[in-house]
Protein backbone atom coordinates (compact mmCIF):
# COMPACT_ATOMS: atom_id res chain seq x y z
CA UNK A 1 0.00 0.00 0.00
CA UNK A 2 1.35 3.39 -0.98
CA UNK A 3 1.89 5.79 1.90
CA UNK A 4 1.56 9.40 0.80
CA UNK A 5 4.11 11.87 2.09
CA UNK A 6 2.09 14.95 3.08
CA UNK A 7 5.14 16.88 4.26
CA UNK A 8 5.00 19.39 1.43
CA UNK A 9 6.93 22.54 2.40
CA UNK A 10 4.48 25.24 3.53
CA UNK A 11 3.96 28.44 1.62
CA UNK A 12 6.31 31.20 2.60
CA UNK A 13 5.45 34.82 3.18
CA UNK A 14 3.02 36.63 0.93
CA UNK A 15 -0.21 35.49 -0.65
CA UNK A 16 1.02 34.01 -3.92
CA UNK A 17 -0.34 30.50 -4.37
CA UNK A 18 1.15 29.84 -7.79
CA UNK A 19 4.15 31.35 -9.54
CA UNK A 20 5.40 30.19 -12.92
CA UNK A 21 8.58 31.59 -14.44
CA UNK A 22 9.91 31.39 -17.99
CA UNK A 23 7.89 28.34 -19.04
CA UNK A 24 8.57 26.98 -22.52
CA UNK A 25 7.23 23.84 -24.13
CA UNK A 26 6.99 22.28 -27.58
CA UNK A 27 5.74 19.13 -29.23
CA UNK A 28 6.05 19.05 -33.02
CA UNK A 29 6.16 22.85 -32.92
CA UNK A 30 6.72 25.44 -30.18
CA UNK A 31 3.57 25.91 -28.08
CA UNK A 32 4.76 28.75 -25.89
CA UNK A 33 7.98 30.41 -24.81
CA UNK A 34 9.09 32.22 -21.67
CA UNK A 35 5.65 32.43 -20.06
CA UNK A 36 5.52 33.83 -16.54
CA UNK A 37 2.42 34.06 -14.37
CA UNK A 38 1.56 34.58 -10.72
CA UNK A 39 -1.79 33.91 -9.02
CA UNK A 40 -2.62 35.27 -5.58
CA UNK A 41 -5.05 34.10 -2.90
CA UNK A 42 -8.64 34.59 -4.00
CA UNK A 43 -7.80 35.19 -7.66
CA UNK A 44 -9.56 33.66 -10.62
CA UNK A 45 -7.50 33.67 -13.82
CA UNK A 46 -8.82 32.66 -17.25
CA UNK A 47 -6.85 31.78 -20.37
CA UNK A 48 -8.54 31.88 -23.77
CA UNK A 49 -7.19 31.07 -27.22
CA UNK A 50 -7.77 28.97 -30.31
CA UNK A 51 -7.57 25.17 -30.25
CA UNK A 52 -3.99 23.95 -30.43
CA UNK A 53 -2.49 27.09 -28.94
CA UNK A 54 -1.22 25.22 -25.87
CA UNK A 55 -3.81 26.17 -23.25
CA UNK A 56 -4.36 22.65 -21.95
CA UNK A 57 -0.63 21.93 -22.00
CA UNK A 58 -0.01 25.02 -19.89
CA UNK A 59 -2.69 23.88 -17.43
CA UNK A 60 -1.12 20.41 -17.20
CA UNK A 61 2.26 21.97 -16.43
CA UNK A 62 0.87 24.23 -13.71
CA UNK A 63 -1.16 21.36 -12.23
CA UNK A 64 1.84 19.02 -11.67
CA UNK A 65 0.95 16.71 -14.59
CA UNK A 66 3.64 17.62 -17.13
CA UNK A 67 7.15 18.88 -16.49
CA UNK A 68 7.99 21.87 -18.71
CA UNK A 69 10.97 21.67 -21.04
CA UNK A 70 12.26 24.83 -19.40
CA UNK A 71 11.16 27.10 -16.59
CA UNK A 72 9.83 26.36 -13.12
CA UNK A 73 6.53 26.27 -11.25
CA UNK A 74 6.17 27.19 -7.58
CA UNK A 75 2.90 25.92 -6.14
CA UNK A 76 1.93 26.60 -2.52
CA UNK A 77 5.53 27.40 -1.70
CA UNK A 78 7.11 24.39 -3.41
CA UNK A 79 9.04 24.10 -6.65
CA UNK A 80 6.86 21.22 -7.80
CA UNK A 81 9.22 19.70 -10.34
CA UNK A 82 12.03 19.47 -7.81
CA UNK A 83 9.81 17.42 -5.46
CA UNK A 84 9.78 13.65 -5.47
CA UNK A 85 6.83 11.68 -6.84
CA UNK A 86 5.27 11.13 -3.42
CA UNK A 87 5.33 14.84 -2.60
CA UNK A 88 3.80 15.75 -5.96
CA UNK A 89 1.12 13.11 -5.44
CA UNK A 90 0.35 14.60 -2.02
CA UNK A 91 -0.17 18.03 -3.60
CA UNK A 92 -2.38 16.49 -6.28
CA UNK A 93 -4.41 14.55 -3.75
CA UNK A 94 -4.88 17.09 -0.96
CA UNK A 95 -4.21 20.59 -2.27
CA UNK A 96 -5.42 20.89 -5.87
CA UNK A 97 -8.42 19.85 -7.92
CA UNK A 98 -8.44 19.32 -11.67
CA UNK A 99 -11.63 19.52 -13.72
CA UNK A 100 -10.83 17.82 -16.99
CA UNK A 101 -12.53 18.54 -20.29
CA UNK A 102 -13.36 14.85 -20.79
CA UNK A 103 -14.52 14.05 -17.21
CA UNK A 104 -12.33 10.94 -16.58
CA UNK A 105 -14.99 9.39 -14.36
CA UNK A 106 -14.87 5.69 -13.50
CA UNK A 107 -17.40 4.36 -16.01
CA UNK A 108 -18.16 1.12 -14.19
CA UNK A 109 -19.23 2.99 -11.07
CA UNK A 110 -22.11 5.22 -10.06
CA UNK A 111 -21.84 8.97 -9.64
CA UNK A 112 -21.92 8.52 -5.88
CA UNK A 113 -19.05 6.02 -5.96
CA UNK A 114 -16.94 8.38 -8.09
CA UNK A 115 -17.38 11.13 -5.53
CA UNK A 116 -16.85 8.77 -2.60
CA UNK A 117 -13.48 7.64 -3.97
CA UNK A 118 -12.34 11.27 -4.27
CA UNK A 119 -13.38 12.07 -0.70
CA UNK A 120 -11.76 8.93 0.69
CA UNK A 121 -8.45 9.73 -1.01
CA UNK A 122 -8.49 13.37 0.09
CA UNK A 123 -9.89 12.58 3.57
CA UNK A 124 -12.92 14.85 3.21
CA UNK A 125 -16.69 14.32 3.42
CA UNK A 126 -19.28 14.38 0.60
CA UNK A 127 -21.51 17.48 0.56
CA UNK A 128 -25.14 16.71 -0.30
CA UNK A 129 -25.98 20.40 -0.62
CA UNK A 130 -23.46 20.66 -3.46
CA UNK A 131 -25.16 17.80 -5.30
CA UNK A 132 -28.52 19.51 -4.90
CA UNK A 133 -27.12 22.79 -6.15
CA UNK A 134 -25.65 21.15 -9.24
CA UNK A 135 -28.91 19.31 -9.92
CA UNK A 136 -27.42 15.82 -9.67
CA UNK A 137 -28.59 14.61 -6.24
CA UNK A 138 -31.18 12.27 -7.77
CA UNK A 139 -28.68 10.90 -10.31
CA UNK A 140 -26.08 9.64 -7.88
CA UNK A 141 -27.06 5.97 -7.99
CA UNK A 142 -26.94 5.80 -11.78
CA UNK A 143 -23.87 4.43 -13.48
CA UNK A 144 -21.75 7.00 -15.26
CA UNK A 145 -22.59 5.41 -18.62
CA UNK A 146 -26.28 6.13 -17.97
CA UNK A 147 -25.66 9.86 -17.58
CA UNK A 148 -25.63 12.48 -20.31
CA UNK A 149 -22.46 14.40 -21.10
CA UNK A 150 -23.69 17.41 -19.14
CA UNK A 151 -24.62 15.27 -16.15
CA UNK A 152 -21.20 13.61 -16.20
CA UNK A 153 -19.56 17.03 -16.28
CA UNK A 154 -21.50 18.12 -13.20
CA UNK A 155 -20.49 14.93 -11.39
CA UNK A 156 -16.89 15.69 -12.34
CA UNK A 157 -17.18 19.22 -10.92
CA UNK A 158 -18.81 17.90 -7.74
CA UNK A 159 -16.04 15.30 -7.37
CA UNK A 160 -13.38 18.01 -7.48
CA UNK A 161 -15.18 20.40 -5.11
CA UNK A 162 -15.79 17.52 -2.68
CA UNK A 163 -12.01 17.24 -2.25
CA UNK A 164 -12.00 20.77 -0.80
CA UNK A 165 -8.94 21.82 -2.85
CA UNK A 166 -7.06 25.07 -2.36
CA UNK A 167 -6.35 25.56 -6.07
CA UNK A 168 -8.61 24.44 -8.91
CA UNK A 169 -7.41 23.91 -12.46
CA UNK A 170 -10.34 23.74 -14.88
CA UNK A 171 -10.03 22.76 -18.55
CA UNK A 172 -13.20 23.73 -20.45
CA UNK A 173 -15.37 22.87 -17.43
CA UNK A 174 -18.60 24.12 -19.04
CA UNK A 175 -18.09 22.68 -22.52
CA UNK A 176 -20.96 20.18 -22.16
CA UNK A 177 -23.33 22.45 -20.23
CA UNK A 178 -26.12 24.77 -21.33
CA UNK A 179 -25.79 28.43 -20.36
CA UNK A 180 -27.93 28.27 -17.22
CA UNK A 181 -26.28 25.12 -15.87
CA UNK A 182 -22.84 26.48 -16.75
CA UNK A 183 -23.40 29.56 -14.63
CA UNK A 184 -24.72 27.49 -11.70
CA UNK A 185 -21.64 25.24 -11.88
CA UNK A 186 -19.16 28.10 -12.16
CA UNK A 187 -20.83 30.01 -9.33
CA UNK A 188 -20.26 26.94 -7.14
CA UNK A 189 -16.58 26.90 -8.17
CA UNK A 190 -16.18 30.64 -7.57
CA UNK A 191 -17.79 30.44 -4.12
CA UNK A 192 -15.50 27.55 -3.18
CA UNK A 193 -12.44 29.60 -4.14
CA UNK A 194 -13.68 32.47 -1.99
CA UNK A 195 -14.43 30.17 0.95
CA UNK A 196 -10.97 28.58 1.06
CA UNK A 197 -9.04 31.73 0.03
CA UNK A 198 -7.87 29.68 -2.91
CA UNK A 199 -7.31 30.25 -6.61
CA UNK A 200 -8.70 29.22 -9.98
CA UNK A 201 -6.82 28.70 -13.24
CA UNK A 202 -9.42 28.34 -15.98
CA UNK A 203 -8.96 27.39 -19.63
CA UNK A 204 -12.02 28.13 -21.73
CA UNK A 205 -13.38 29.04 -25.14
CA UNK A 206 -16.36 30.71 -23.46
CA UNK A 207 -15.46 34.36 -23.16
CA UNK A 208 -18.60 35.02 -21.10
CA UNK A 209 -17.32 32.65 -18.41
CA UNK A 210 -13.84 34.13 -18.73
CA UNK A 211 -15.22 37.60 -18.04
CA UNK A 212 -16.34 36.40 -14.61
CA UNK A 213 -12.66 35.98 -13.66
CA UNK A 214 -10.39 38.65 -12.20
CA UNK A 215 -7.84 38.43 -15.01
CA UNK A 216 -8.01 37.17 -18.58
CA UNK A 217 -5.08 36.17 -20.79
CA UNK A 218 -4.95 35.07 -24.39
CA UNK A 219 -2.44 32.40 -25.45
CA UNK A 220 -1.55 33.15 -29.05
CA UNK A 221 1.58 32.75 -31.19
CA UNK A 222 3.48 31.21 -28.28
CA UNK A 223 2.88 34.17 -25.99
CA UNK A 224 0.55 34.77 -23.05
CA UNK A 225 -0.87 38.27 -23.40
CA UNK A 226 -3.16 40.03 -20.89
CA UNK A 227 -6.63 40.83 -22.17
CA UNK A 228 -7.92 42.37 -18.96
Amino acid sequence: MLTIDRSVPPSGGGTGLLKAENLSHAFDYPLFQNISLQIEEGEKVAVIGVSGSGKSTLLHILATLLEPQSGNVNLLGSDIYSLNDRQRLAIRRYEIGIIFQFHYLFKGMSGAENIEIATLLSETEPDDSLLVRLGIKDLMQKRVTELSGGQQQRVSIARVLSKNPRIIFADEPTGNLDDETAHVAMDAVFEHIEKVCGALFLVTHDERIAKSCDRIYRLDHARLEPVR
